[in-house]
């Protein structure tokens, strides 16, 4: 798939594909009402490559969705790889191994599942939401987002439109670029609500990987 990414100044190939440890260097931003964030810039470096193996190796779809009184484009590519699918590169069973190996003390369970957009341009985005399909409705749980490519604002809010504005209508922002980690964890699915909003500036593509536990959309 041809989508002209601009490679990072920051993202040297000559130092090859790899991931950084997560002990000693994810940082953690708590949020309100047990919600949380934790955040690993350049997790992963030579993340370039695996950009273009998952753009052109990925099984991306395109979905249409019903919003009101008609069915439109969702505006993102998509692909999602269930327990028993096998991932579309190893790089990301060896991601899903290193976050489970970190956070399985916390979190009480593997990362199971993955799921790829893929933001072609600035007109691709993701609408207000929490990943609250499956046991998230009810649990605490975790999603794990590696980024790829261009760097592109992810920006939380919380959930309660009350609290919203009592707090000044609070949004908190990562600008996620290059082989970056983020971590959604405690309430933060059922407290608050996530999005990558559109841009009329001019960005490349970007792909975002997101692990998540077994039953957990």
């Amino acid at each position: 798939m041809e989508l002209g990414l601009q490679s990072s100044l920051f993202d040297d190939p000559s130092a090859g594909t790899r991931f950084a440890p997560l002990a000693g260097s994810v940082r953690r931003r708590h949020l309100t009402a047990g919600a949380w964030v934790d955040v690993l810039p350049g997790w992963l470096t030579g993340s370039d490559a695996l950009f273009t193996r998952l753009a052109d190796g990925a099984a991306w779809r395109a979905e249409r969705r019903q919003m009101y009184d008609r069915v439109v484009d969702v505006p993102r590519l998509v692909a999602f790889y269930d327990e028993a699918a096998t991932l579309p590169d190893p790089l990301l069973d060896e991601a899903r191994d290193a976050l489970t190996t970190y956070y399985r003390r916390e979190l009480g369970e593997p990362f199971a599942t993955a799921g790829l957009c893929l933001y072609r341009d600035g007109n691709d985005s993701v609408a207000w939401h929490g990943d609250t399909i499956g046991r998230s409705a009810t649990e605490d749980t975790m999603v794990a987002i590696l980024s790829l490519g261009a760097a592109r604002p992810l920006t939380l809010r919380p959930r309660d439109t009350d609290a919203r504005h009592r707090r000044g209508g609070e949004v908190v922002k990562f600008a996620l670029g290059h082989g970056d980690l983020v971590v959604m964890g405690g309430s933060c699915q059922r407290t608050w609500e996530h999005a990558v909003p559109k841009t009329t500036r001019p960005t490349g593509p970007r792909i975002s990987v997101q692990f998540r536990t077994r039953g957990v959309r």
